[in-house]
């Protein structure tokens, strides 16, 4: 409660703002949320906080598109990616324990940038995989939630070549990250995180911005068509990877 009171009016409703504008993004990608809220929440708020405070929210966001769309998601490729996405996070986990991950960081933050402009530039045909590709992009995607805290946007390379229906991709992404944030919930609470009431106090107060931006995007969504939709994805996906980069030469 301390952190709202030191922040002021102004500034929460800056913090709202940015809110709104990041779940907006998750609305339509069913990711993204973090890139955009992480760095401004970290002017305003202690960063040990931060992943926590996001974790939650964007286990709130997935719980109200899931409760709407749950029926549109696509059950035979989450069962094909969440073991995998299990998996890699195991490893995640191992690996950060035991090397240093910045030059995974960049490695993978090159290539996704290289994909996503090939992507935006209309040089490939529309490209399809094969099932059998769950298995290094649901793994891959794993490790990076446990490496960098954000593994969204190699779900949606994946998906984005294999589900034709874009209501269908959104819903199946929103399903894997609210899988994913609910196993970082649970860590954060058996650690005594949220024993901390200032973390749900914050929670609830920027809750408003969360679900307004949800709403609106999810109705953008429902506007676009579905190569609109799949620049939008893209240039979400460009930014996680411009984001890796950053992060290797800042440290």
């Amino acid at each position: 409660m301390n952190e709202l009171l030191a922040l002021g009016l102004p500034s929460y409703l800056v913090i709202l703002l940015v809110l709104l504008c990041a779940y907006i993004i998750f609305g339509v990608a069913g990711f993204g949320s973090a890139l955009i809220a992480g760095p401004f929440l970290a002017w305003y708020i202690p960063v040990a906080k931060i992943v926590p405070l996001l974790a939650l929210i964007d286990l709130c966001a997935a719980i109200i598109n899931v409760s709407r769309d749950g029926r549109s998601a696509n059950w035979p490729e989450l069962k094909r990616l969440v073991p995998l996405m299990m998996l890699g996070s195991l490893v995640g986990a191992t690996l950060l324990l035991n090397i240093h991950p910045e030059a995974l960081m960049l490695a993978l933050g090159l290539f996704v940038v290289a994909y996503a402009l090939y992507a935006l530039l209309g040089r490939r045909p529309q490209r399809t995989f094969s099932p059998r590709h769950a298995i290094p992009f649901g793994s891959v995607g794993g490790v990076c939630s446990a490496l960098f805290g954000s593994g969204g946007f190699i779900y949606a390379i994946y998906l984005s070549g294999r589900l034709p229906d874009k209501n269908a991709m959104r819903t199946t992404q929103v399903t894997l990250i609210g899988l994913s944030t609910l196993t970082r919930v649970v860590l954060f609470a058996l650690a005594g995180v949220y024993l901390d009431t200032s973390v749900l106090w914050l929670a609830v107060c920027l809750a408003p911005g969360m679900i307004m931006g949800v709403v609106i995007g999810r109705r953008l969504t429902l506007k676009m068509s579905r190569e609109q939709f799949l620049k939008v994805i893209n240039v979400v996906v460009l930014a996680a990877g411009v984001m890796l980069v950053v992060r290797y030469f800042v440290g």
